[in-house]
């Protein structure tokens, strides 16, 4: 039986020669991205969900309520949602503030469940509030179309590619505020993506879409290193791995990030004591040794058991370790390397972390 926090999804319908089947069942907290190709399918489930495109064969329910299927129809407009689109749909001959109240407004007072105030702090938007959107940078504008989003009260979030237009600069620029928007807030997300930094960034979990079939689902970090899967095959294949901030070295700015069984050094933080923090490691970033040394300028040092490997060109293998709280790392090394240390499933050695990179 299906628990009542969780967001259900079952589509099956076609699209001309394109068939989309699709079935999966997460928790309705935190951040799920729909991950895959341009033409998985993503988009068509996020509209489904939506009710945006109403197809036999559907079936949407969250929190236990139905919203879809084969005798039931929410309308768009009835669904306790909030849409942000990959291009910012604001009304041009609105203001920030104005456009910001069109969705405020049209929730009941005693139904409110985020205030005003609250969404504009948030995304650091107070500035804007007397802005024509005609005059907002493409980064100001999602942020716009995001707080328009929240002030609706939604119970589920939909982001279809919402930084995909954007350059590195606006990216990182916004980044900041998605995760404060994560940290904050209860709501759910279902976040639409085809990039693995985004994912690796913001998302809890992750639906694998290939031609419009689930083919795997879990924790990000799970995925991201999975050796089954195409995404850690490419050159810049990471993991994820989450700890505490446990100290700051003032003297050679470095923070400490925490984790069961070891630590790592990022670039220092002001991040404060005991907070959550996510970092990414590359897995070409990884080397593997039978002792742990001192004798290294590496600092970064962890335990680890190996549990897969993979060949992945003529020359190089890649290595998924488990790390002792049981988180997932990869490691790339050569076939001549993991040959002289003897490299098999199950042995212990050490990963000897070159660099690593605060993300969240």
């Amino acid at each position: 039986m299906a628990s009542m926090n969780t967001l259900e999804v079952s589509l099956k319908n076609r699209l001309g020669d394109f068939r989309l089947d699709v079935d999966f069942e997460t928790p309705a907290s935190g951040v799920t991205a729909l991950f895959g190709h341009s033409g998985s399918g993503k988009t068509s489930v996020l509209r489904a969900v939506a009710g945006l495109e109403r197809t036999a064969g559907c079936r949407v329910k969250l929190n236990g309520d139905t919203w879809q299927d084969d005798g039931r129809f929410m309308p768009p407009w009835r669904r306790p949602l909030g849409y942000v689109f990959q291009e910012a749909s604001l009304f041009p001959h609105l203001s920030v503030r104005r456009n910001l109240e069109y969705g405020w407004q049209r929730v009941p007072q005693g139904e409110r469940q985020i205030g005003f105030d609250s969404v504009v702090e948030l995304l650091g938007i107070g500035a804007l509030l007397k802005r024509a959107t005609h005059r907002l940078s493409g980064g100001e504008r999602q942020r716009v179309a995001i707080a328009r989003a929240l002030l609706t009260s939604p119970k589920l979030l939909l982001m279809d590619e919402p930084l995909a237009a954007l350059d590195h600069a606006a990216k990182q620029t916004i980044l900041p505020y998605m995760d404060s928007l994560h940290d904050e807030l209860g709501i759910p997300s279902l976040y639409v993506s085809h990039d693995t930094n985004e994912v690796a960034r913001l998302a809890d979990r992750m639906i694998l879409l290939e031609d419009g079939k689930v083919v795997a689902q879990g924790s990000a970090a799970d995925l991201l290193t999975r050796l089954d899967l195409p995404l850690a095959g490419h050159d810049a294949a990471a993991s994820i791995l989450e700890g505490n901030v446990s100290s700051h070295d003032p003297t050679y700015h470095l923070t400490w990030i925490g984790m069961h069984g070891g630590r790592v050094a990022v670039a220092r933080d002001d991040l404060p004591v005991g907070k959550l923090a996510r970092v990414e490691i590359l897995a070409r970033d990884v080397s593997l040794s039978l002792r742990s040394h001192s004798d290294t300028s590496i600092i970064n040092i962890l335990p680890a058991k190996v549990i897969d490997t993979s060949e992945i060109t003529a020359g190089h293998l890649l290595v998924r370790l488990e790390l002792d709280d049981g988180q997932t790392l990869l490691s790339r090394i050569t076939r001549l390397s993991g040959m002289a240390i003897g490299l098999h499933e199950g042995m212990r050695l050490y990963a000897q972390v070159k660099s690593v990179a605060l993300i969240a």
